[in-house]
């Protein structure tokens, strides 16, 4: 399918068009964590990719009416996580987009102050890098300050649903 945006180029098509168009493209589903006080608070984000090896950056997009775009737009808030979920962890997709299921369920760790999640396929520790506008999201592009992973399969998400390799 295309879409021609009519007579005036410069407005772009529709965020229906967007959402389905990019919808095609499968990625990993990723719960962005950090620490709100004595509070460890995690958000969902497909959109979430690396940018640099040297230096090691990555990028993640945040809504600017999410509870982490507050969160993170906060001075004091100087790192985030990133983790990376495994095909059996499809519930805390979910927990963290807004279906939440018992907190109790939340593998919970920290390393150095940042709320990281057990079982995932990988988990970074970020610095606040930069923070760029864009849109009515917010860029948050992170210094990549520590690392782990496994070697299990990732839980993938494509045309709004989720999947599994193979």
């Amino acid at each position: 399918m295309t879409h021609n945006p009519g007579n005036d180029a410069t407005d772009g098509i529709s965020p229906l068009e967007f959402r389905q168009t990019l919808g095609r493209f499968a990625s990993g589903v990723t719960i962005v964590t950090a620490q709100d006080g004595e509070e460890r608070r995690g958000m969902t984000a497909s959109a979430f990719v690396s940018v640099s090896l040297t230096p090691p950056l990555i990028l993640v997009s945040v809504d600017k009416w999410a509870h982490m775009h507050a969160l993170l737009g906060q001075e004091d808030v100087t790192h985030f996580g990133v983790n990376v979920l495994s095909a059996a962890q499809r519930h805390l997709s979910d927990h963290f987009a807004g279906r939440p299921g018992p907190d109790e369920q939340v593998p919970w760790f920290m390393h150095e102050r940042v709320p990281l999640i057990g079982g995932t396929i990988a988990q970074l520790v970020c610095r606040k890098h930069e923070v760029i506008e864009a849109g009515d999201h917010t860029l948050y592009l992170g210094f990549v300050e520590y690392s782990r992973y496994t070697d299990d399969d990732p839980l993938l998400y494509f045309r709004g649903q989720y999947h599994e390799l193979g």
